[in-house]
Order: structure tokens, then C-alpha cells, then sequence
């Protein structure tokens, strides 16, 4: 028997050593060092490849970086003689900034990626570090101007991108506010006593103008808005809501032994919300108005108030508690009285937080529309006088993605759009022109790819750059009167990428769970890929409804690629529930984001494997973060027939758990019974197959206790699993260290291969 077994053994090691190399196990501490050197071979390998271009204003002249050898150069046009070159002398540049600086910095290699063009463009500014720095191009002297940066942007509570406050402290005080002087400059209005006050300048009496603010119910000076005539003012009263707090335990603090508490105000689906309310104000009267609130009851959001340039009115726009519900308001001046200019009320959801679009012409008296109304996403002219729609600007089964600008003048739009061209990408970006009225459709972009569009400030030039996955960036300058391309900018070279391996993802398509509409996504192989062999399959995911993930541009580097090198084909699919599509389409994330479109991404791995022999959909994986990291957990628990192995990081696994805004845009609200349909913590006895779990303690986008009560009910249902908690990280998949594991955890599950000893062997 012992016999037997060492001629197994040598025959086994035998057969092994002279199999092709392509046939050769992956997962080796070769094939990891060989993925973790795939970012910079191939990044350093792909030459010509220009990033967006950036207009100088009043100049005629744009600049853009791009790839070369050795690094990245700055590059500055002239869209008139057309004159071509470096935007600086990079040597003197870099010489004049390790000076200044005292490090050492090459030409090829500068320390920063933008630049601002200042001092009459005779000098440039960057920002390396904290600070911002300036070169003078006559003399190349540098010196540090300001440190980088400034105050942060204010942000709605709950969005989970706040920090924390140390527990046992006090919160910072919220910079001063300054009283808010009337466009005459003849008064000043503040609150004083939680009530709206005014006074004459420059040393006048102040007087009140409302006497029912109190702490429970007190006016926002940050929300004072002055008519233009000076003559009245209106306010936001305020009722505050419930000012939930997420408490963090930072175990390992760089700068102590002891353990850090802190908190944050962080606002979770169902909450009650600050609740505001306009009031008017004549000032010459000392006249409080209220304004009758039934047009906007229930709202989880007012939008800054703006006045009419003629002070005939002031507008804001209500976003009613559970987004089914969105009116642009114009309160007459005169008498308070509140109407409906515009008043989106789709039977799902009214997508606020991406399809959004409000553009007033002529001081309001036309208006431009974003809407989903007839199963696309589309432009609408209203008459802002009456609320009616004048006309339908765009129209077809295609959807506007943004507008570029408005031309009054003409009477024209520019915008992005997707899915016009029949027979390509729905999702490449193109660029058109149109009349107000819906006539005169011009298409800036043609070629079969996704495009970027830079206008010159003047509308009279624009470089047009477009690329695919498969296809390195071509940069064209153009003019815009007759769309003739005037220069060729660059032309991106991938010839030696692809000699070092580089292979290009497929862009793969099936039909979906409807039978009709197309699903997207692409396919990644090893750089050692072998048609004869059968290979796993791991999907990246993230389903988020806000927007589409599958990438559309061309880029010599995605991490996927670093996975794929390990022994696998790696994919990305967008399923049915994300956006850039039809409303319908959409709409399945509605209530639903438990669903996260895996009914049409097991039909398009099945349509895979039914094409590619080496496609092994018996083994098939999935990982994500954030929501991804809900719908990796979710494979596993609600389709567990196709799904083996997950690793799932920083996952809000309950959508009462994770921030108000993401989750009551998507599940509605008030609560139902939805939420528990989709949530892991609730269907945890459900798991089966392999399942990595991950989170960072100090997570301040997703409350990490999302993370932990999952582990708590998947201990209860006695399940096996796998966790990592990272000491002092916040929201992500663990940098480095959970990318190993990450690797590891697949090559396990699903190569059947035991993973190098790291501690042993280091990395």
C-alpha cells in the first residue's frame, strides 16, 4: 500500500511538470506576484492615452495630460493656429518643485494630475499634498501659495461621509454665520432668539419680524433668501426631527494605547426628519405670511429658496417622503399662495438623486424638465406662466443623460445621450445638439464607442474623445458649426501592452428575464489563457440603482484583470434594476434590491457557458462592496443553486440599517415589508456555499453594526462562515490586505488550491 501510493505521488508530480503551461495549476506564488504586477506593467505600456481636456477661459487654448513613456506630460493647444506642445518645460518644472519642496521629483513623474493656468497665464498652479504651489513659466522660480483644500461642503445628514465626534466631547461648532445684507445694501436680516430680526444699516435698531420661533420650532439663517427689489425676505422655520447617532469603537489609534469613542449623526430609513417650513416676510410691513403647506405635506427635503429676478415670486422644489412625489413650487410674492409649476408623480419612484434636471428661462417664465414620464428619460419645455407642458424637447427609446448647456439665444440644448445608434452599446455616451422645440436634432458623436465632449467656452470648438474596452482613446479637435474634425490631439498606442499580454474584456450580451431586452456586460481572461481548460467563473458585482457600473471607456488596467490572473474568467453584468436604461427596466429595483437583477445575470452566465465550453458555471463566485457587498451575501442566500462562494466587505445588509437617502429612494417608505424581503440579517438561515465577510470598524457610510448583525444571525442559524473586522478602516474592501484574502478565499473555494503561505513566505 505504501508502495502504491509514492508511485501515485511521482506519477502525479511527473504529469504535472510536463503539462503545458497553460494547463499548469493556477494560484501559485508566481501567478499572485505575476497579477499584483499587472497595474503597472500595463499602465506603463499603454502610450498616447489622453485624460479629459480642460478649456482656458478666454483663451482659445485647452490643455489635457497624457501617457508616455517613462510617465505622463502635460500637453497645450491652441484651437486657432493650432499650435501644439508641452504646457510647460516639464525638466524646469520638476527641477524648480524638488527645490522648493526638498524631494525629488523627474520630469515625466510630477506629483500632481491638474493644473490651473493663473497671473495671466504666465504662471501655473497645482495642488501636491496639503498645499498648492505656484511656478512662474518666465523664470520657473516656485513657491507654496495656500494650503490645498478649504472648509468642507456642507452635506445633509446621514449621507455617511461625516466624521465622527469624540464621545465625552463636545461637537465643533459650526462656523459663524453672518447676517445676510439685502441686495440694496440698506438692511440686514438674522435670527436672534431662534426669530428672524432686521435692521437698517449701517448702525440701524433691530426689529423682529416673527415672534414664533422657539428651540422646537426656530428660523435657519442659512436659509434667509432676500427678494431682489430688498422688500421682502423668505425664511425656512424649522421643526428638527430625530437626530439619530451611530457610535464607532476605534480599537487600535495610531497615537494612543487605549481604545477612541466616538459618534456621528447618521439618518436611517424611517426616521422622523427635520421638518421645514417657508414663511414670508414684508419688510416695510413688519408682515409675517405662512405659506399653506399642502402642496408639499410631507416633504424629506425643500431645496434652497430662489427668487424671481422681478421679485414677483420665490420657487423651491419639494421632494415628498418616499420620492413618489416631486413639485417645483412658486409662492407668489404678493400673497403667499403656493402653486405647482411642475408635479412629478410616477407610480414607482421619481429618480431625484440622478435624473434630475431644472433649467428656467427668461426668469422663469419657460422651463426645462428632466423626466421619466414616458418610460425614458427625456427633456420637456414648460410654460412656467400656466404648468403646461409647451412640448416634448427629446422623444424615443433612448435616455438623456445630462445636459451640457442651454442656449437662450438660439433657443438651443446640448446634451448627452445613450442608446440612439441602432445596433450599438445602449450604454456609449453621445453627444447632440436640439431646438427648444423638439426640431433640429444634430449628432456631435458617430463613432461606434462611448465619447467624452469638451466645449470650448465660446461654443465654438470642442475635442471629442472616445474609446470602448476593447478600443484605445482617439482625441479629435472639432468645430461645432459643421462638426468637421479640424486636428487630430492623439491616438492611443497599446501595441506593447498587448505584446506584454494585455488582452482586451469582451463585451458580451444576452436577453434577459423579459426574453427581449438586451443584458450587458464583459468577459475577462488570463493573460495565460487556455481554450482547453475549465475555468471558474467569479463576478464582480454592485447593483446599485443610481447609475450602470459595467465599464464602457477603455482603461490598460482594471483590478479584475489582477483576479483573472489567478485562474479565473472574471465578469461584470448590469442586470435589470440599475440604471441608464428604460424607466421600466429600472423599476425593477423598486422595493426590490434584493433582487439586484440576478434573474437576468444567471441567463447571461448560462448564455456564456453555452458559448465558451471553458466557462464553468458549475463554479461560479461572487464579491462586491457597499451595496455589492448586500447583493454578493444575497447570491449565496437566495440563489445558492448557481452561487458556491461570496466574499461580501462593508455590505449594508439591511436596508433600515445603511443611510436614509440610498435606501428610501429605492425601498420607499413609509417601511413595509420589503425591507425585511431583501434584508441578509433576515434571510441569514437561508446561506449556503462558502462566505467571506469583511468590515472596517470606523465605516462612516455604512453603519458597520449592518455587517455584525448579520454575523449575529448567521451564528444563531449555526452557519459556517468566515470574518474579517479591520482595525481603524473605513468604508471599502480592505485595501491590500483584503484584496489578498479576497484572492485567497477564490483560489480555495474554487481552484481547489491550498493558497501560499503568506507567513511563511511573505508577499
Amino acid at each position: 500500500m505504501r508502495l502504491r501510493q509514492v508511485f501515485h505521488r511521482t506519477a502525479l508530480v511527473y504529469c504535472f511538470l510536463f503539462l503545458p503551461l497553460g494547463m499548469q495549476a493556477q494560484g501559485t506564488k508566481a501567478d499572485y506576484e505575476r497579477a499584483n504586477g499587472l497595474r503597472e506593467r500595463y499602465q506603463s505600456l499603454a502610450l498616447n492615452i489622453p485624460e479629459r481636456v480642460t478649456w482656458m477661459e478666454g483663451a482659445g487654448r485647452f490643455w489635457y495630460r497624457k501617457s508616455v513613456k517613462g510617465g505622463n506630460e502635460f500637453v497645450l493647444v491652441d484651437a486657432t493656429t493650432l499650435a501644439k506642445g508641452p504646457a510647460f518645460d516639464h525638466e524646469k518644472l520638476a527641477a524648480a518643485l524638488s527645490k522648493a519642496a526638498a524631494e525629488k521629483y523627474t520630469a515625466l513623474k510630477l506629483p500632481f494630475q491638474f493644473i490651473s493656468f493663473v497671473d495671466g497665464q504666465k504662471a501655473v498652479q497645482f495642488p501636491v499634498g496639503d498645499s498648492t504651489w505656484q511656478v512662474d513659466l518666465t523664470d520657473y522660480t516656485c513657491k507654496k501659495t495656500t494650503a490645498a483644500g478649504g472648509p468642507p461642503f456642507g452635506r445633509r445628514r446621514g449621507t455617511g461621509m461625516g466624521t465622527p465626534v469624540p464621545l465625552g466631547s463636545a461637537p465643533p461648532a459650526p462656523p459663524a454665520e453672518q447676517p445676510r445684507p439685502s441686495p440694496d445694501g440698506q438692511w440686514e436680516a438674522f435670527v436672534q432668539n431662534y426669530n428672524v430680526f432686521v435692521r437698517p444699516l449701517p448702525k440701524g435698531t433691530a426689529f423682529p419680524l416673527s415672534f414664533d420661533g422657539s428651540e422646537g420650532n426656530y428660523y435657519r439663517l442659512n436659509s434667509i433668501a432676500w427678494s431682489p427689489d430688498s422688500k421682502k425676505l423668505a425664511v425656512y422655520r424649522l421643526r428638527p426631527g430625530y437626530h439619530r447617532k451611530i457610535y464607532f469603537i476605534e480599537s487600535s489609534p495610531a497615537d494612543q494605547l487605549q481604545p477612541k469613542y466616538s459618534s456621528m449623526e447618521y439618518e436611517k430609513p424611517g426616521d422622523a426628519l427635520d421638518l421645514p417650513q417657508p414663511v414670508l416676510f414684508d419688510v416695510a410691513a413688519k408682515q409675517a405670511t405662512g405659506i399653506d403647506n399642502r402642496l408639499f405635506p410631507s416633504p424629506y427635503q425643500l431645496s434652497r429658496i430662489e427668487w424671481r429676478k422681478d421679485s414677483r415670486a420665490f420657487t423651491f422644489e419639494y421632494n415628498q417622503r418616499g420620492h413618489q412625489v416631486y413639485r417645483v413650487i412658486e409662492v407668489s410674492a404678493q400673497n403667499g399662495q403656493p402653486r405647482a409649476i411642475i408635479s412629478e408623480e410616477p407610480q414607482t419612484f421619481f429618480c431625484y438623486s440622478g435624473k434630475k434636471y431644472r433649467y428656467d428661462i427668461a426668469d422663469g417664465k419657460e422651463i426645462i424638465w428632466m423626466s421619466e414620464r414616458d418610460g425614458w428619460n427625456h427633456l420637456y419645455l414648460y410654460d412656467g406662466a400656466t404648468g403646461v407642458v409647451k412640448n416634448q424637447i427629446t422623444k424615443g427609446n433612448w435616455v438623456v443623460r445630462g445636459v451640457e448647456k442651454v442656449g437662450e439665444e438660439k433657443r438651443q440644448i446640448w446634451f448627452r445621450a445613450s442608446g440612439m445608434y441602432p445596433g450599438q452599446d445602449p450604454y456609449f455616451v453621445h453627444y447632440y445638439r436640439m431646438n427648444f422645440d423638439g426640431t433640429g436634432l444634430t449628432a456631435l458623436t458617430a463613432a461606434d464607442a462611448s465619447h467624452t465632449v469638451s466645449f470650448s467656452p465660446d461654443m465654438k470648438h470642442y475635442v471629442d474623445t472616445w474609446s470602448r474596452v476593447d478600443l484605445p482613446p482617439v482625441s479629435e479637435l472639432r468645430r461645432v458649426e459643421d462638426r468637421t474634425t479640424i486636428t487630430a490631439l492623439e491616438h492611443g498606442d497599446i501595441q506593447e501592452a498587448v505584446q506584454a499580454g494585455w488582452r482586451a474584456p469582451e463585451v458580451f450580451t444576452a436577453l434577459g428575464r423579459d426574453g427581449t431586452t438586451g443584458i450587458w456586460g464583459i468577459i475577462i481572461r488570463p493573460s495565460n489563457f487556455d481554450p482547453k481548460k475549465k475555468y471558474p467563473v467569479i463576478e464582480s458585482i454592485y447593483a446599485g440603482p443610481q447609475d450602470s457600473f459595467v465599464p464602457k471607456s477603455f482603461s490598460p488596467y482594471n483590478p479584475m484583470q489582477s483576479l483573472a490572473e489567478l485562474g479565473f474568467i472574471v465578469v461584470q453584468i448590469d442586470g435589470m434594476g440599475t440604471s441608464n436604461r428604460s424607466k421600466a427596466f429600472h423599476d425593477v429595483c423598486w422595493k426590490n434590491l434584493g433582487d439586484a437583477g440576478f434573474p437576468d445575470r444567471i441567463l447571461w452566465h448560462k448564455a456564456a457557458a453555452a458559448k465558451y465550453s471553458y466557462y464553468d458555471i458549475s463554479r461560479v463566485g461572487v464579491y462586491g462592496n457597499s451595496a455589492g457587498g448586500q447583493s454578493a451575501l444575497g447570491a449565496l442566500l437566495f440563489h445558492p443553486e448557481f452561487y458556491k462562494v461570496a466574499v461580501a466587505s462593508a455590505g449594508c445588509h439591511d436596508n433600515r440599517m445603511d443611510k436614509i437617502w440610498w435606501n428610501e429612494q429605492w425601498m420607499g417608505w413609509p417601511l413595509g415589508p420589503e425591507y425585511a424581503a431583501s434584508s441578509n440579517v433576515e434571510n441569514a438561515y437561508r446561506l449556503k456555499g462558502k462566505l467571506l465577510l469583511s468590515v472596517g470598524e470606523m465605516d462612516t457610510n455604512v453603519d458597520p453594526a449592518s455587517t455584525m448583525q448579520v454575523v449575529n444571525a448567521l451564528i444563531k442559524a449555526n452557519k459556517a462562515f468566515d470574518l474579517i473586522v479591520l482595525p481603524g478602516q473605513g468604508h471599502g474592501p480592505g485595501g491590500a490586505y483584503g484584496e489578498r484574502k479576497r484572492y485567497d478565499f477564490f483560489v480555495h473555494n474554487l481552484l481547489g488550491i491550498e493558497p501560499p503561505d503568506w507567513n511563511q513566505d511573505g508577499r
